[in-house]
């Protein structure tokens, strides 16, 4: 998508807003012995309140509202009757449709107690996150956003997931300009362009550089014991830098 009114700003907004919301307020509610079903209910039934469709249902027929990803799993999790545990690493992302218009956020979170490698690890997730948000900018190759992800995951000793990464969004949950990866790949010469709208989602991983299907055709895996953050914004280029409207 990319943004060339205020109206259309103004509904891009407006969704993100929801989905940040709706993913905070589910980080908020974790509990042991709660199901990830259970998690995604609530998830759903406040997207439903604010006139948001579901985007992973919606797009994919994907079997639930949310994705919730708990310790190796990185990305797509299936909610179902997996009861969370203290101690786990729950990845929760959100995106909706509204008006015609998508968003999507994503955040982990650590069910008490957390243990320090888990701690750091996220904290580190949130800083490649912050540090690549700035780099956006009008005329900024997009591969900055992968060098500034990559650089960061390699100072604190992480890896990079390699085949997960931000992508376009707005019109549709995943579009133009693509996949864009989170490590730096000097061969593509993309542009970021005014008004341009998509994510940026680092996966930093405690030694896996690639997540595997686990069977049941979607949620994506690592080896038992390795650990994966993941952290999420959709944001709009323009010349004086982003704009993120799931802050």
């Amino acid at each position: 998508m990319t943004i060339d009114t205020q109206e259309q700003l103004d509904r891009l907004m407006k969704v993100g807003a929801v989905v940040a919301t709706v993913c905070r307020m589910m980080g908020s509610r974790l509990e042991p012995g709660m199901t990830t079903k259970e998690l995604d209910d609530l998830g759903r039934a406040a997207l439903e309140k604010e006139g948001c469709r579901p985007a992973p249902a919606l797009m994919y027929d994907f079997p639930g509202a949310t994705c919730i990803s708990i310790n190796h799993a990185v990305a797509h999790g299936i909610p179902d009757d997996t009861r969370i545990q203290p101690g786990d690493m729950v990845n929760i992302d959100v995106s909706a449709e509204r008006d015609g218009v998508f968003a999507d956020t994503g955040a982990s979170f650590i069910v008490p107690p957390s243990r320090p490698e888990q701690e750091h690890l996220c904290q580190t997730t949130r800083k490649a996150l912050n540090r690549a948000v700035q780099t956006v900018r009008t005329g900024q190759k997009l591969n900055a956003i992968g060098r500034a992800i990559e650089q960061t995951a390699s100072r604190h000793g992480y890896s990079v997931i390699r085949n997960l990464g931000s992508h376009g969004v707005g019109n549709s949950l995943h579009e133009e300009p693509g996949f864009i990866p989170g490590f730096y790949d000097p061969r593509d010469r993309r542009v970021m362009q005014e008004g341009m709208v998509f994510t940026i989602e680092p996966f930093l991983s405690t030694g896996a550089e690639y997540a595997d299907d686990n069977g049941d055709g979607w949620t994506l895996v690592t080896e038992p014991g390795i650990l994966t953050a993941q952290y999420e914004h959709t944001l709009v280029v323009t010349k004086r830098g982003p704009i993120v409207v799931t802050r």
